[in-house]
């Protein structure tokens, strides 16, 4: 079987999302100079619920950890603009069988108290969570796109074995990078990892903690850490809870130096006051799609559909949504043009679907949908089409995009009406079906057999016990036989066919339509670092224990994006 290569690509953690509600005032203390070559110091938000601030736990299962990032790493990052996956605590990884996975763990690693990461670190983290459920933040042994794991064990100190069930690929990002890995020798005595409090903070990461006075937590360059050469931060430095308003206000003012929160028009509200320090990138991370309800009469016909997309006027859409930051989304689903290697060869060059109510007009007409007197287009029973857009209520881009939508479909005789309620009760409807149109967001991830093949899965109709991924609740049993191979496969080029025919099924039956991309925020400063991630250097943010190897102080020439990473 042809064994999977990793590529080596920049290091250290920081995987976590930063906290965005209420305020609170910095009140930060200068930091002792760093030496020549290093940033002194980097500010960003609390990563801590403002309702446990002072309360320490460094232990990342916690739903109070005090801090997510920085001390506990995952096992490989998948770079989600290549697929690759980049080595981490993990060098590579091989499917021997669908059934059987083999990890190489990264040599000359050790805990920050001076112990050796080891095989036995791995094997104890995964097994955990077969004991105790809530640790097991991979689904390692859930039957959830895999069959579940029967063993995870350690053949020496740097090979790690799991064996499952059945078939068990699709679990592979969900293995290497959803599950950070714990210090057996601090964790295992204390039962239920997910209960231990962890006052210590012993990890494989970057940085150690240096103090915490229960708002502030100041961590410390972690000398020994295993990709030490590459980290020139001395300290970071989290405080504070912000909203899009007092996140915007800190980053102006200069007390914050990162934010990735959600600010609507970071052009307006901090680049325009301070361009030359102040910056922002926000990337394709999902797609925004409008679902169709796939059993509804009319919304079950893929002729309707597709002239359904093209009279959406994206452009409008991106500039009341997004200020036109996010680009409409390409209707393959992938991220574009970040991915485009994946584009099928028959879809290159016409993977956008542009505006064009003209086309959209003749569809319908072709499709027997008549105009009656009053211009309204009518179904085969004289029914004028009339649909519901069920938005959820307070998502202020989303009810924008819903404006147009509405719009649009009256210019070419279809009627939409928006109605907005609690986001509670769009979830209800959707599992039970109930709805004509919503809005879903469909992962731009590189294990396509989950993030695209589920939406179209009939396994992942969601119930009305159960929210699932194919919210549209579209059926083929072509596509469900495809899917289930693809879950099963190693084969390179079968997989490539298969996700190229679940492609195929986007751009011509349109279950679901790409409206514009949902972005990955990063709004940062250069006063104290520059080699951020830009339009002219743009590397993935998802994963934001990525861009710290990439940072130096202002004055030398941005790193790009580093090769930290390696075989170990």
């Amino acid at each position: 079987m042809r064994r999977r290569r990793t590529l080596a690509a920049g290091a250290l953690a920081l995987t976590a999302l930063l906290t965005t509600s209420a305020c609170a005032n910095v009140g930060l203390e200068p930091a002792p100079e760093a030496p020549p070559g290093f940033i002194d110091e980097l500010r960003m938000p609390s990563e801590a619920g403002g309702s446990v601030q002072g309360l320490l736990n460094y232990n990342w299962l916690s739903p109070n950890a005090t801090v997510q990032t920085w001390l506990f790493e995952p096992l490989m990052i998948r770079d989600r603009f290549t697929c690759e996956a980049v080595p981490w605590l993990a060098t590579d990884y091989e499917w021997e069988r669908p059934d059987r996975l083999v990890l190489t763990l990264r040599e000359n690693v050790q805990w920050s108290d001076g112990e050796p990461f080891t095989a036995a670190d791995v094997v104890y983290t995964f097994m955990a969570g077969k004991e105790f459920p809530a640790a097991d933040k991979s689904g390692l042994w859930g039957d959830f796109f895999g069959a579940p794991a029967e063993r995870v064990t350690a053949t020496d100190d740097h090979t790690v074995v799991f064996e499952f069930a059945g078939p068990a690929v699709p679990k592979t990002d969900a293995i290497l990078q959803n599950t950070k890995i714990l210090p057996q020798h601090i964790y295992a005595e204390h039962g239920d990892p997910t209960l231990f409090v962890d006052e210590q903070g012993v990890g494989t990461g970057p940085f150690t903690p240096e103090s915490y006075n229960g708002r502030r937590l100041v961590l410390e360059r972690n000398e020994t850490y295993w990709n030490a050469d590459q980290v020139r931060v001395q300290r970071l430095s989290l405080e504070g809870q912000y909203d899009a308003n007092s996140g915007a206000l800190k980053l102006r003012s200069g007390a914050l130096d990162l934010y990735r929160g959600d600010i609507p028009n970071p052009n307006r509200s901090v680049v325009a006051p301070d361009p030359e320090n102040a910056h922002f990138f926000y990337p394709p991370d999902a797609i925004t799609a409008l679902v169709l309800n796939n059993e509804r009469p009319v919304l079950n016909d893929p002729s309707f559909r597709e002239a359904f997309a093209y009279a959406l006027d994206r452009e409008a859409l991106s500039q009341r949504a997004s200020f036109g930051i996010m680009e409409p989304a390409s209707q393959t689903m992938l991220l574009l043009p970040f991915q485009e290697q994946a584009v099928p060869e028959q879809w290159r060059g016409k993977e956008f679907i542009p505006y064009d109510p003209e086309r959209a007009n003749e569809m319908l007409d072709a499709a027997g949908y008549e105009r009656g007197p009053d211009g309204r287009r009518v179904d085969q029973n004289g029914e004028p089409l009339s649909f519901v857009f069920s938005v959820q209520a307070g998502w202020m881009d989303v009810i924008a995009m819903a404006d147009v939508v509405a719009r649009n479909a009256a210019e070419v005789g279809v009627s939409v009406r928006m109605v907005t309620t609690d986001p509670n009760a769009i979830e209800g409807m959707q599992k039970a079906g109930d709805f004509d149109m919503t809005i879903d967001f469909i992962s731009g991830g590189c294990q396509r057999a989950r993030d695209l093949g589920a939406k179209l899965q009939a396994s992942q109709i969601s119930t009305e016990q159960e929210l699932l991924l194919n919210r549209a609740r579209y059926v083929n049993p072509e596509i469900d036989a495809l899917i289930a191979e693809w879950t099963t496969t190693t084969d390179e080029s079968r997989t490539a066919e298969i996700e190229g025919r679940i492609i195929d099924i986007f751009m011509t039956e349109f279950p679901y339509i790409a409206l514009q991309y949902a972005p990955n925020r990063l709004i940062y400063r250069t006063n104290n670092a520059v080699g951020w991630p830009s339009d002219d250097n743009p590397y993935p943010v998802d994963q934001l224990i990525r861009v710290l190897p990439n940072l130096r102080p202002p004055g030398e020439a941005d790193a790009g994006e580093s090769d930290a990473g390696g075989e170990g």
